[in-house]
């Protein structure tokens, strides 16, 4: 069976696992006591390994069944945890998240093995628990692994296949089967079932020698057997199945109603198992004294349920299970990309309602077509309109929804980069973060997480001073960097902020000008907004040396394009000596927008509403200069001019009106004012990219289609202001 119809599931899942791992682990640096912070770790390491063991990724099943062994024994009190092992988890999980990117790409896990890892592992297991570390030196190769355990099945006098097709008498299922022990509270349950009129089995199964994927198939086993009745006992246990340390069979013991055949074809119906040998468990063997047996009772249930709780492959989905064939992993896959999103079941319903809704307005306005009142028609299609205009907004409210994803998804991997950045750097920081339940449509939460990482590396190296200059200082020993993120209007705001040295505006001007950047009139010249902004160019870096972290001029350049590419901006501002704020903002959604459209001569064009503040009538008198450029006195606020028909090249005309119509924008706290000629009204548009047709113009965000099949541009505010 393909597993490639699984991968997606296995990827996201995986995904999840991870990122729990990361922050549970922080957690358990802090505090290395937490019962909670270790069972949830536990799981975690436990679920993970259960599903690339069922996928058939060894390499990643291993190193998980490692880690998972530390945790084991730390969860049972034996030992304790320390800043040493932290450091070896995180390794563990750089390098899970590595065999993720390899199945990402090519749907294999790759060849590395990891060993050096798996070694610290299980040295610091050997010293923490004070037994000697038996761990395997170096990894058998796939191949050599099965060939020994297909030798050691045949020291076993296991049946072979031929044998297995031939009729098989009492005697022969008898000598295929292998002794198990049962506890005295084992015994008791299979009296009580007997005693109950049910049947008690004792069941050996053989998997073929040529199978991979042996913990997978006893897993659909034990799954098959569990809706025929209760497994009470298996050997090996059911924790070595599950990691695969057994050979080629294992034996159970088993009560249903079902008779001795109907238990044989379920098992034998798995694929790749080469045969089953059922018996009837003796009665003699059992323990018959009824007392025990009613008070063994509840054991048999507790025996039972861990049974089918512990199945082999960690109770993945059921879905998964069947993706243990192992040949189609192996074949190079296509990279999987991840277009999904996970919608609430109410955001659905609601979505169904409203499409019902417009039914129902299809309807009426196909009633209303019919009609022969003339009166009544006109009446009822106004209202009929109307009726749907109210149903399309909230209609597109609700999928807009669809598509909102916390930007939780993004920022929850940073604690970890902080804490291993302060590491590298020997300074001592802390990230506090906020708004982390705020949304963004999904296309710009794949996008947004590389330019954050950016920031927040930006401030770790450059901002934030070491622990003696901040004490120095008269500062905390402890620098602190802040990521909040919240709703301002139809736009994101993301803020990266620090509380290091700031940015020393003049140092950036002299570098700029060494650099041949601009020229010493250019540098006295300039504003601090403008020197700052000079951070954002293409490989200029003020750092003094280049570092693996920083220092090459590409991050914050990184940043500013992704942004503008996503439809928003980003800004800097600076105190020398308190620190650096970053601001990015981002649009809500990139798809449909309410705008007001406004005519420039013949043309016309949309401005995104979430950026205009108000509307006024100006007076050519009204005007004022400053440094030769226009503004106008509004409110107390000194607002500069900008002539769209000048930026846009759009010709002028002969018409001349007594007042000019200034729509008043806003990025951040900047105003402009910006001059059309006439105001058309407010509409919603759906955005359209145009592509490379006019890529020169960063003026032009996109482009819409009017309701008369026009086509309208569709300014950026950003990148006029």
């Amino acid at each position: 069976m393909d597993v490639s119809q699984y991968l997606e599931i296995f990827i996201d899942e995986t995904k999840e696992h991870l990122q729990s791992l990361n922050e549970q682990i922080l957690v358990l640096e802090r505090e290395p006591e937490n019962v909670d912070t270790i069972n949830e770790i536990f799981r975690a390491a436990h679920s993970l390994k259960g599903m690339s063991g069922t996928m058939g990724y060894k390499r990643m099943q291993r190193l998980t069944h490692d880690m998972e062994n530390v945790f084991s024994e730390i969860r049972n009190g034996k030992m304790k945890a320390s800043a040493k092992l932290v450091d070896v988890l995180f390794r563990g999980l750089d390098a899970l998240e590595q065999y993720l990117d390899v199945i990402v790409n090519s749907g294999d896990e790759g060849t590395e093995d990891n060993e050096d890892i798996i070694k610290a592992l299980n040295d610091i297991l050997a010293e923490g628990t004070g037994q000697p570390n038996e761990a395997p030196k170096a990894a058998e190769p796939a191949a050599a692994q099965a060939a020994a355990q297909a030798a050691a099945t045949e020291t076993e006098a296991a049946p072979k296949e031929e044998e297995a097709a031939q009729p098989e008498t009492a005697s022969e299922q008898t000598e295929g089967l292998k002794e198990v022990h049962l506890a005295d509270h084992e015994k008791a349950a299979i009296a009580k079932a007997l005693a109950d009129k049910q049947k008690a089995y004792k069941v050996t199964v053989y998997i073929q020698d040529s199978c991979i994927l042996k913990a997978a198939r006893a897993f659909l086993v034990f799954k098959g057997l569990e809706e025929l009745g209760t497994v009470i006992h298996s050997e090996p246990s059911v924790q070595d199945i599950e990691d695969e340390h057994f050979d080629f069979d294992f034996s159970i013991v088993f009560l249903t109603e079902a008779d001795a055949d109907t238990v044989k074809k379920k098992i034998e119906n798995v694929s790749e198992i080469k045969c089953a040998y059922v018996a009837d468990y003796e009665e003699k063997e059992a323990k018959s004294d009824s007392e025990n047996a009613a008070t063994e009772k509840q054991e048999e249930s507790a025996e039972g349920a861990a049974a089918h709780q512990e199945a082999p492959a960690a109770q993945t989905s059921a879905a998964q299970a069947p993706a243990a064939a192992a040949s189609a992993q192996k074949q190079t896959a296509k990279p999987v990309v991840n277009r999904s999103v996970r919608v609430d079941i109410d955001k659905l319903d609601d979505l169904m309602n409203l499409v019902s809704e417009l039914i129902i307005a299809k309807n009426g306005l196909v009633s209303i077509n019919t009609s022969d009142v003339k009166g009544l028609r006109e009446s009822g299609f106004n209202e009929q309109i109307e009726y749907l205009e109210r149903i399309t907004t909230n209609l597109h409210q609700s999928v807009m929804k669809t598509r909102m994803v916390p930007i939780e998804s993004v920022v929850n991997r940073f604690p970890r980069m902080i804490r291993d950045i302060s590491k590298k750097l020997d300074k001592k920081m802390e990230l506090y973060m906020s708004g982390e339940e705020t949304e963004l449509d999904r296309t710009v939460i794949d996008e947004i997480g590389d330019p954050l990482m950016h920031m927040l590396r930006n401030a770790a190296d450059h901002g934030l001073e070491t622990n003696e200059e901040r004490i120095a200082a008269g500062k905390p020993e402890v620098g602190s960097i802040f990521l909040n993120a919240y709703q301002d209007g139809n736009n994101v705001v993301i803020e990266v902020r620090d509380d290091g040295r700031g940015v020393d505006v003049e140092k950036v001007k002299r570098k700029a000008v060494e650099k041949n950047v601009i020229t010493q009139e250019q540098a006295a010249a300039m504003s601090e907004k403008e020197a700052i902004d000079l951070l954002f160019r293409p490989s200029f870096s003020t750092a003094e040396k280049v570092s693996d972290l920083s220092g090459r001029g590409v991050g914050l350049d990184v940043v500013k394009s992704k942004i503008e590419a996503l439809g928003g901006d980003v800004e800097a501002k600076t105190e020398l000596g308190a620190g650096t704020t970053f601001y990015v903002r981002l649009p809500l959604t990139l798809a449909i927008i309410q705008a007001l459209m406004v005519e420039l001569g013949k043309e016309k064009y949309a401005i995104p509403l979430g950026s205009i503040q108000t509307i006024e009538d100006v007076l050519p008198s009204d005007i004022r200069y400053v440094q030769s450029k226009e503004v106008i006195h509004l409110r107390g606020n000194v607002i500069p001019l900008i002539r769209l028909r000048k930026i846009l090249d759009v010709p002028e005309d002969d018409y001349s009106a007594e007042s000019m119509t200034v729509v008043i924008v806003a990025k951040g706290d900047r105003l402009a004012g910006v001059v059309v000629d006439n105001l058309i009204g407010q509409q919603e548009i759906v955005i359209k990219s145009i592509g490379k047709y006019i890529n020169n113009n960063k003026m032009i965000g996109g482009a819409t289609i009017l309701g008369d099949g026009e086509v309208a541009l569709i300014l950026d505010v950003n990148a006029i202001v």
